[in-house]
């Protein structure tokens, strides 16, 4: 069974893809995993811990020259649009505040299917229609592909006792 270590960054023109890894978010935001790849080869992914969530579009290889493509696959979402920016916001607003992973795009947001939440979203005046589709949330503000939040990991700031966030 190959096994997946790298992430490729550059690729040359003579690469060749060997198929595509097609993952949801959840699948997409560990490091460890067994697969099947679209022509039906099983993989396994064993990437360094504390990575950041794969996207679609990156390549991952096994150092000896056989590249796959990750691609997102289709989840069960629903999707809110409205004309104004400014209910797009507000309901952005309300499902933050639930901590519902979110998916910001040029007139939708979209998340994991739940009527609940459905219902929150219409009863701000959004359209919202379900839906088979990629799905691909905002990674948040302080995730720089590591789940450790330590003292000082590069965003501009310092924890200080206690977790609180303070300016540097």
């Amino acid at each position: 069974m190959i096994a997946l270590t790298q992430r490729l960054d550059d690729l040359d023109d003579e690469t060749t893809i060997a198929g595509a890894l097609v993952l949801t978010i959840a699948q997409r935001e560990r490091t460890r995993f067994r697969a099947t790849l679209d022509n039906g080869q099983t993989v396994v992914v064993q990437l360094p811990r504390g990575g950041s969530v794969l996207r679609p579009g990156d390549y991952l290889g096994d150092g000896e020259g056989f590249v796959v493509r990750v691609e997102a696959a289709l989840e069960s979402v629903s999707t809110a649009t409205h004309p104004d920016p400014w209910k797009l916001l507000q309901a952005a607003y309300h499902l933050g505040n639930r901590h519902t992973p979110l998916e910001i795009g040029a007139g939708y947001l979209r998340y994991h299917h739940d009527h609940v939440l459905d219902g929150m979203v219409e009863g701000l005046g959004l359209v919202v229609v379900h839906e088979n589709a990629p799905f691909q949330p905002e990674s948040g503000a302080y995730s720089h592909g590591s789940p450790d939040h330590g003292s000082s990991h590069g965003h501009g700031h310092h924890h200080a006792s206690g977790g609180v966030h303070a300016p540097d």
